[in-house]
């Protein structure tokens, strides 16, 4: 039994030191990337209207959607902080997922799409009226849960950053090389 114990130690000490550096943070910017880059981007192309600086009444419907509906989906009548708040929304899903798909200030942008998930969470339970099935529960069996589920797993892949940093295929670690 020694024997089996010290050939698995020795093994997965040997795929871990050939994997350590650099696979997770690599592994998990594909991830992030082949998942979830087009998924924000196609939604912040929702929320564009006339002009970069012209949201769409979409993208005020989904930040703010009791708040417009009391208007009358009027978005003249949304306040300026109303406006910036959908705009940096706006902004904040083509830039954050594009930094963290180059590895480009990967540990801050990943901090950023975490709150920006966390928002998002918020908004779909609180402004969208989520039911019980779309926000899922915790340790229940079933995976299927859009928003504790999966977002717990989108969460992870970018604290998997935060703590690793983006890996060695990147532009933070090219940044970092011609700086020393």
């Amino acid at each position: 039994m020694e024997f089996l114990i010290n050939l698995h130690d020795r093994f997965f000490a040997g795929v871990s030191k050939l994997l350590s550096p650099w696979f997770l943070p690599t592994a998990a910017r594909f991830s992030f990337a082949s998942i979830l880059l087009l998924f924000f981007w196609n939604s912040g192309k929702t929320k564009i209207g006339d002009g970069i600086f012209s949201p769409s009444v979409g993208a005020y419907a989904q930040i703010f959607p009791k708040k417009l509906e009391a208007f009358g989906y009027d978005t003249s009548a949304m306040s300026g902080l109303d406006t910036l708040i959908v705009l940096l929304g706006t902004y904040a899903e083509f830039v954050l997922p594009a930094l963290i798909a180059i590895g480009l200030l990967t540990r801050l942008a990943s901090v950023g799409m975490i709150g920006f998930i966390v928002v998002m969470s918020v908004v779909d339970i609180t402004g969208h009226d989520a039911d019980a099935s779309t926000i899922g529960q915790m340790f229940d069996r079933l995976p299927y849960g859009l928003i504790l589920d999966q977002r717990m797993l989108w969460v992870f892949l970018l604290l998997v950053l935060i703590v690793k940093g983006a890996g060695p295929i990147s532009a933070d670690y090219l940044l970092r090389r011609f700086r020393k």
